[in-house]
């Protein structure tokens, strides 16, 4: 049993450390990569961790289920995340809420009318922030332009643009298959709708850059996946 742990010990470690080596180096100094250590953790995620530092956790036992490919641009997917500042926050309106909502309380109590507008105004705004923070549409948008820099990303490190698609439609097609709650399911699906089209504009610019007809038939499926 011992062994078999110091085996998985070993194993991970090597992981994160071939994982480390995917960042671009301008991130390096600043994104650690870690294991999940929550309770049923997301596949990958991001947090803040401090002022000037960024973690991204993995949750092995489902990670080593993943193909090398897969695992290479899902990673690539949530750097994109970081590089653009899109990362879930842990922010102050959920406290303002309590806040306000106790405020209200409070004033409904004392009758005071100007008190109990002002715990009345911190709540909705706090609120609004909230729907605005988790709003499925702009999640699933910030996902697609972080799949776009995963792809970039790829390529970036010796993978060819066909390569980046297939892998990364591949992963999202087994996340797709293994996620059983609908609304993260469907974000993956539309996920995989946006990445298809952006292949297809991809294979659709590379072929009007000066392909012959016969090698535009020979690479009419590099995009497929």
């Amino acid at each position: 049993m011992t062994s078999y742990a110091a085996s998985t010990a070993r194993a991970e470690m090597s992981e994160l450390r071939r994982l480390k080596s995917l960042l671009p180096p301008e991130l390096q100094s600043w994104v650690l990569v870690e294991v999940a250590t929550a309770v049923n953790p997301p596949l990958i995620t991001s947090e803040e961790i401090g002022r000037d530092e960024v973690e991204i956790q993995i949750d092995m036992p489902k990670w080593d289920q993943l193909a090398i490919d897969q695992r290479n641009l899902l990673f690539w997917h949530e750097v994109g995340q970081v590089q653009a500042d899109t990362i879930p926050r842990d922010g102050w309106e959920m406290a303002a809420l309590a806040i306000g909502l106790g405020g209200a309380v409070g004033e409904l109590w004392v009758q005071d009318g100007l008190l109990l507008l002002l715990a009345v105004g911190l709540s909705g705004f706090a609120g609004w922030r909230l729907f605005q923070k988790n709003n499925g549409d702009k999640l699933t948008q910030e996902a697609i332009a972080a799949d776009e820099r995963a792809i970039q990303l790829a390529t970036r490190f010796g993978y060819s643009l066909p390569n980046a698609y297939k892998s990364l439609g591949s992963a999202l097609k087994t996340l797709i298959e293994q996620t059983p709650k609908k609304n993260l399911r469907s974000r993956y699906e539309r996920r995989l709708a946006a990445l298809k089209k952006s292949a297809q504009k991809a294979k659709s610019e590379q072929q009007q850059a000066g392909r012959s007809p016969r090698t535009q038939q020979q690479n009419s499926y590099d995009y497929d996946y």
